[in-house]
């Protein structure tokens, strides 16, 4: 099959594309799927660049597990496509060869423990940029709806990311959601999961993506280079919850605009992992800090549900993929260097039929 092929840490040279791989076998229990269609996510360029540090060493090399990644290595974890086989045990949960499938990206069992360290598509486990890949059964959730291959797959990590971070932060109706890097893939669904439980979605944006942000329910965007986010923030009322995926120097000023006992919700650190923060911020005020990652299997079906609906979601303006752009598999290493370069809205895609 062809497939890309992480061969260790580093920059997009370590991306190999190959039309000789072999093709997965599904084990006892598994599907096999077909790919359609694979999102890009920040987690693709942090494991492929090892940038998860340990907790004594923040610098150190390592997957998002923060221990050694075993390569070669095939990324992708947003995939959606067609059912190629299922395994013996795999048919009990009722997805048949030829069903389209979305998947869900984490693989464990149990509760919330399991949760914690979970084996991640495209980082413990071979993900979607490849012709197939193999997945629990469980895990291949049946998907009838009138989106795209291509939409469909921006939808699986940055959504349950934001599900998830919603959902841990307790976000409820008439609640002030401020949300950072609002035009991202999950800030872009934070903006739009806030608004749909009734909250008042705040938007940090770079220029030149405030209006796309207030087209997905935004009350109200701020440019994210502002020098006066308290300023700007004051004439829109008290934020009882910050939800960041940005990080680096801007963390100090989210703590000071939250309301007393207001919540920190983060999954992510694109602009730096290591922050500075006065604590008597946080204990004066009486903050929650909150950490976040991937959705449960829970959560993930109930994204599945929200996603089924979403006719009437999309009409509303409430929940609606971003597809900003795609890609052939061939040319995953120019997708990921625009993914860097941040100059789109939403999300990009690899496509992997035609």
């Amino acid at each position: 099959m062809r497939a890309q092929l992480l061969t260790g840490f580093g920059g997009p040279e370590m991306l190999r594309y190959r039309e000789d791989v072999p093709d997965p076998v599904a084990g006892p229990g598994e599907v096999r799927v077909r790919v359609a269609a694979a999102g890009l996510n920040n987690t693709d360029i942090w494991t492929r660049e090892g940038r998860y540090g340990t907790g004594d060493d923040p610098a150190a090399t390592t997957g998002w597990r923060r221990e050694p990644l075993r390569f070669p290595r095939i990324q992708g974890g947003d995939v959606v496509g067609y059912v190629d086989l299922v395994a013996p045990g795999g048919d009990r949960t009722g997805v048949r060869p030829g069903d389209r499938v979305i998947i869900d990206p984490t693989i464990y069992t149990g509760g919330e423990a399991g949760l914690t360290f979970p084996d991640l598509l495209g980082s413990e486990r071979d993900g979607g940029f490849a012709d197939y890949l193999t997945v629990p059964a469980s895990n291949a959730h049946r998907i009838d709806s009138p989106f795209s291959d291509a939409e469909l797959a921006t939808f699986p990590i940055a959504y349950g990311t934001a599900l998830r971070m919603l959902n841990r932060a307790e976000v409820g109706e008439g609640e002030t959601v401020l949300v950072t890097g609002a035009s991202g893939g999950v800030g872009s669904a934070l903006v739009q999961l806030a608004a749909a439980r009734g909250a008042v979605a705040i938007a940090l944006v770079g220029a030149g993506k405030h209006e796309p942000a207030r087209e997905l329910g935004a009350v109200a965007t701020i440019d994210r280079d502002t020098a006066d986010l308290a300023g700007q923030l004051a004439g829109i009322g008290p934020v009882d919850v910050v939800a960041d995926v940005v990080g680096g120097p801007g963390f100090g000023r989210l703590l000071n605009v939250l309301r007393p006992f207001g919540r920190y919700v983060t999954a992510g650190a694109i602009a730096g992992p290591v922050v500075h923060a006065d604590l008597r911020t946080v204990y004066l005020k009486q903050l929650q800090l909150v950490g976040s990652s991937f959705a449960s299997h829970e959560e993930f079906a109930d994204l599945v549900a929200l996603i089924r609906d979403g006719n009437r979601a999309a009409r509303a303006g409430r929940l609606r993929p971003l597809l900003a752009g795609t890609y052939p598999l061939p040319d995953l290493p120019r997708a990921q260097a625009d993914f860097q370069a941040k100059l789109f809205f939403g999300k990009l895609v690899v496509s992997l039929d035609g």
